[in-house]
């Protein structure tokens, strides 16, 4: 099976082979098991009609909380470049500029608050 996963804005393909028998894998006792499903993606680049321009913005990847805004409206920015951190289940998630160089438009964020996956957080120009 082929999946397209983006990892810090660069878009990646990968393979991934199922075992034959499609049993369940071994569990130790008093631990729980947790599925997850992979949904290939496809790259936006370009508004949807009607939508927002997801180039052009940054989105939670997870719920958490905010534990620091590095950039400020305003800032330029080059890809990768760190703009917001994030911490989920005592993990840190850095939210990074877009693949191309922008300049911060809006936050919608601030140091302390809880967000959602998906929410947006910075916007960029």
């Amino acid at each position: 099976m082929k999946l397209q996963i983006v990892i810090d804005g660069q878009a990646y393909e990968v393979e991934v082979e199922l075992p034959a028998e499609a049993s369940t894998p071994p569990q130790l006792p008093g631990t729980a098991t947790i599925y997850s499903s992979v949904v290939p993606t496809t790259q936006k680049s370009a508004p949807a009609e009607g939508g927002l321009d997801e180039s052009k913005i940054c989105r939670s990847p997870v719920n958490g909380l905010v534990v620091a805004v590095v950039a400020k409206v305003g800032d330029p920015v080059e890809p990768g470049d760190l703009v917001i951190l994030l911490e989920a289940m005592k993990m840190e998630t850095r939210i990074t500029a877009p693949a191309t160089a922008a300049q911060v438009k809006s936050i919608l964020v601030a140091q302390g608050e809880a967000v959602k996956t998906d929410q947006i957080l910075v916007e960029f120009e």
